[in-house]
Formats: structure tokens, C-alpha cells, sequence
């Protein structure tokens, strides 16, 4: 399997423009199995994640050739052991249907029966516990395993030597079930290890039905498991390769999603230290004192908001909304606009935090704006409940300015809206030369 694998990995990736080498993931794919998925790649390659069209080899040869962490992700380790639904659902249909002939005995009919019940009840169990663990999931394949071999056991010792082949291809699927299990839990090697232990299964099922072995016979029921090796393969590299490419994917959009933020802190702090800097300063003396003073808090607050940025906890237990926007209301009044909160009753302890912080950043950039281009020094911010969501609104009495004249900035497009939109909500302006300005800042619960 190594040779075969660094056979066609070196032909995929030396055209596809690569070094010939060993596709490490899929390597460990086809020898491990399924838990190898749980392995997020270390860096993926462009070729990956282009959304330009690309032939389908190269990019499945780009996908092969990534590395992987050394330890997996947990979530995905828990999700991958559910690839064990696969093969028990094929059982779930497959069964009934090698029961339809008429002639069976009933003592086959009876452990068909049984192995239905108890590959339900796998199924049942697998949908219902909490995290399937690498010992449980050993545990199902090794008990699925002996409940195959032992139902093709008690068939052959149960059944007249003139329904011999109609009996045995009833339990025949239930071993048939389990080489797919292992082919995609454990990898190739197991399921093929089963398979080739089906030759002295079925020499003793023939010696338990008192018949002599059939080659031809032996060689077909062998096939059959060779197929499902196969298939559960071949479904295996597709499953692992989707995942693989999700995970590009998923990437690349959080790494743009990180520089999106990274931008709209700098824009949100240092850019507005320097903005605020850039101002004329006044020419009389005490107007300059004054204004350097609102300089100090400005920088003061920033260096405060960076520094808890950086050096928050991740255990920290989130604050409410209301708590954030009283912080915010203290942080503005040392850069010299007066908020004043109005919460109407809203309960704000269900709103997850993600969202929690968009809004309070959101609000941030609206107050700022507030102190730049409204011409006061007073603004309200009241909080409320509306559409199944919280809104918060802030409203100034200040100068005010025409919305279809003024080109949407970044302050409201990037630091306001997008905030917003990546937690599903949304932000709305309306203001009017000399009526002020107000702005609604809106998320779901």
C-alpha cells in the first residue's frame, strides 16, 4: 500500500507542478482511516482554496500533499468516528431485502432478525451518546465483528445442505457491513485483514455444515468483501478529501477574517489617535491647554483599550451589554462626549458574546464619529428590545449631514456595518443637515 501510494502521488503531484513525494495525508488516510480527518493541515497550498476552475487532479493532488498537526482536533475527532452510521445504514437496507426469498429457514430468518434489532440499536446509540470516544467506537467494530463471523457461524451449523447458498448470503452482508466498518474506521489494512480472515471463516462454516469447500464458491464470497473494500475506499478519500478541502476553505476565510479585524482595530484606535492629533490646534494658549489635555485622554483611553485587547483572558466570563456600554459611556467621557444611557428592560443574558462585542465596538465607532463631524458634545444611547433582537440607538442633536451626498466611509461600512453583518445583523443611518444624527445598531439573540 506504501509503494502504491507513493507510486501515484508522485505521478498526480509531479504534473500537477509539485515534487514528487509521498502525499502524506492520504497515505494516513487509506492506513488509518477516518480519525486521520481529524487532522487539520498544517498550511494548505493555494492550488487548494483558488475559486478559480482548476482540473479536478490537480487540485485533489494538492490536497493530498498537505501536511497535518500532530495532535487532531477534537471536535473533528468526535465527528469522524460517525462514519460508522455508513455501513450499519447499509446493513439497516440491505438486510430486510436478503430476507425476501421464500425457502429460508427459520433459524436464519431468526438471526437475521436479531442482527437487524442489534444493528438498530447501533445505530440508536451512535445518534445519542455525547461525543463518541475512541474506546467506545473500538469497542462497536470489535463486537460488530464477532457478531458477524459468530451469525455466518450458526447459519452454516443451522442450515440443511440444500439451502446452504441462500442462508449464508443473508449473514454473508452482515461481514460485508463490517470490512466497510473497519475499511473506513481503521483504514485499508484492517478491512482488508478481515477480508482475507473470511477464506478460514468460511472452510469452517462449510465443515460446520458437513459440505465440501468450493473454490469457485469461496473466491465469489470473497469478492464481495473485496467490493465493499473497496467501495468504503473509495468513499473514505471522498469524504476525507471534501473535509480537507472545507477545511482550506474555512482557512483561508478565517485568516481574511482575522485581517478584516486587524484593520478595523487599527482603524478604531491608532488611526483615530492620529486623526484626532492631525486636528488644527487652537492659537490661544488656554484652548491649546485644553486641547492637549483632550489629547492625553484620547491617547490614555487607547492605550487602556489596546492593553485589555491584548491581555484579556479567554476564560474571562463575559460582561453584559449593559456593563459594556457603561464602560464605553466612561471611555468617552474622558475623550469629551457626555452619553447618556437609557436601557428600557431588556435581558440581555442570552446574547452570545460574539454578538455582544460587535455591538459594543459598533457603538464605539458611532460615538467616535459623534466627536468628529457632529459639532456636540452630547449624544444619547438607549437600549432596547426589538424583531427578536436587542438595538441599540445613538442620537445627537449635532450638525447632522446629507446621507445620499456623503460617501460611505469606512468608519460606517467597515468598523459600523460589517461588525454587524458577520453576526447577523445589520446597522441603519439617518441624519439630515442640522436635525442631527441617529444611528440603530441592531443583532439577533
Amino acid at each position: 500500500m506504501a509503494v502504491w501510494g507513493r507510486v501515484i502521488g508522485g505521478v498526480l503531484m509531479s504534473s500537477a507542478g509539485y515534487q514528487a513525494r509521498v502525499p502524506r495525508f492520504l497515505v494516513q488516510l487509506l492506513r488509518r482511516g477516518a480519525p486521520v480527518i481529524a487532522a487539520t493541515p498544517r498550511d494548505v497550498p493555494d492550488l487548494v482554496v483558488d475559486p478559480a476552475p482548476i482540473a479536478g487532479w490537480r487540485r485533489i493532488s494538492a490536497m493530498c500533499e498537505t501536511d497535518s498537526e500532530l495532535e487532531p482536533d477534537s471536535l473533528l475527532m468526535r465527528a469522524c468516528r460517525y462514519v460508522v452510521l455508513v455501513p450499519l445504514v447499509f446493513r439497516l437496507f440491505v438486510l430486510p431485502v436478503t430476507l425476501l426469498p421464500s425457502g429460508l429457514p427459520a433459524a436464519t430468518t431468526l438471526i437475521a432478525l436479531v442482527l437487524l434489532a442489534l444493528n438498530t440499536l447501533g445505530i440508536v446509540w451512535v445518534l445519542r451518546v455525547v461525543g463518541l470516544r475512541y474506546r467506545a467506537a473500538r469497542g462497536l467494530l470489535l463486537l460488530d465483528a464477532f457478531l458477524a463471523v459468530s451469525a455466518n457461524l450458526a447459519v452454516a451449523a443451522t442450515t440443511p445442505p440444500g439451502s446452504y447458498g441462500l442462508a449464508t448470503a443473508v449473514s454473508w452482508m452482515a461481514l460485508v457491513g463490517s470490512v466497510a466498518l473497519w475499511t473506513v474506521a481503521w483504514g485499508i489494512p484492517s478491512g482488508a485483514g478481515l477480508t482475507l480472515l473470511s477464506v478460514p471463516l468460511q472452510l469452517a462454516m462449510c465443515a460446520l455444515a458437513g459440505r465440501e469447500a468450493d473454490t469457485a464458491e469461496l473466491a465469489a464470497n470473497a469478492a464481495v468483501l473485496g467490493v465493499a473494500l473497496v467501495t468504503a475506499t473509495g468513499g473514505l478519500m471522498l469524504v476525507g478529501l471534501g473535509t480537507r478541502l472545507a477545511l482550506g476553505i474555512g482557512i483561508r476565510r478565517g485568516q481574511q477574517a482575522q485581517d478584516a479585524r486587524v484593520r478595523r482595530e487599527l482603524h478604531d484606535t491608532v488611526l483615530q489617535a492620529l486623526e484626532a492629533m492631525a486636528l488644527p490646534a487652537p492659537g490661544d494658549g488656554e484652548h491649546a491647554a485644553a486641547r492637549l489635555a483632550e489629547l492625553r485622554g484620547i491617547a490614555r483611553a487607547q492605550a487602556i483599550e489596546l492593553r485589555g485587547m491584548l491581555s484579556e483572558p479567554a476564560d474571562t466570563p463575559p460582561a453584559g451589554l449593559g456593563e459594556d456600554l457603561t464602560v464605553l459611556a466612561t471611555e468617552m467621557a474622558r475623550e469629551g462626549l457626555r452619553a447618556q444611557l437609557v436601557f428600557a428592560d431588556v435581558d440581555d443574558s442570552t446574547l452570545p458574546e460574539a454578538r455582544r462585542r460587535a455591538v459594543r465596538d459598533a457603538a464605539r465607532e458611532a460615538l467616535r464619529n459623534t466627536i468628529k463631524h457632529s459639532g456636540t458634545n452630547e449624544v444619547v444611547l438607549c437600549v432596547e428590545e426589538r424583531d427578536g433582537g436587542i438595538a441599540v440607538i445613538a442620537r445627537d442633536h449635532g450638525t447632522g449631514f446629507d446621507a445620499d451626498r456623503r460617501p460611505a466611509g469606512f468608519g460606517i461600512s467597515e468598523s459600523i456595518s460589517a461588525r454587524l453583518t458577520e453576526v447577523g445583523g445589520h446597522s441603519r443611518v439617518d441624519s439630515q443637515p442640522g436635525r442631527g444624527t441617529r444611528v440603530t445598531l441592531w443583532v439577533p439573540r
